[in-house]
């Protein structure tokens, strides 16, 4: 009796091709199964299990709103706001101070220097830059800064989210000291 019949079968009854699949199926569910890799959360990398105060700075560019004093207002005064890092709610935070950026232009001189001028555009009436400082309770990792079980590193992206405003700003600098 030949192994394999002239259709490439094992016995006359059990294709090569659907063995091999088999084989591989078996060793994906194997590895995934019995060799998961690395999991955990990042509040599992945590050095101190203290929560810590962590001071967050960020610089929100171009934020179309017709009132921008009004939102520096409800800012101030509604100091807490829900924040989302990653696209993952990360809790409330507390604005500590809102510092509205002067909107300028370089226009260049006759003498080849080149001065900022106020923008004279009527459309920039419209358009705030704001720096931000804020403070929530986090902890601090081997890897830096972790508020609400997001890492928070500078370059990171912060969206603010209030009652009358949801926008995004980016973090310029991270600091923490203890409670």
């Amino acid at each position: 009796m030949k192994i394999l019949d002239s259709k490439g079968r094992l016995g006359g009854k059990l294709s090569i091709l659907d063995l091999g699949a088999a084989c591989v199926i078996l060793l994906v569910l194997a590895g995934i199964f019995l060799f998961p890799g690395t999991t955990g959360s990042i509040a599992q990398n945590v050095v101190g299990t203290d929560k810590q105060s962590i001071e967050v700075e960020i610089l929100v560019r171009g934020l179309s709103v017709r009132d921008p004093e009004a939102l520096l207002q409800e800012l101030q005064e509604n100091n807490t706001v829900s924040i989302i890092i990653r696209n993952q709610p990360a809790g409330n935070i507390k604005i500590g101070s809102v510092t509205q950026l002067p909107q300028t232009v370089t226009v260049p001189q006759p003498d080849g220097t080149v001065k900022a001028l106020p923008d004279p555009r009527p459309e920039a009436v419209y358009s705030t830059d704001m720096l931000m400082i804020a403070n929530g309770d986090g902890q601090i990792t081997e890897n830096g800064a972790v508020l609400g079980g997001q890492k928070v590193k500078i370059g990171s992206v912060i969206e603010l989210d209030g009652a009358d405003y949801n926008f995004r700003g980016s973090v310029i600098d991270v600091r923490s000291g203890k409670q």
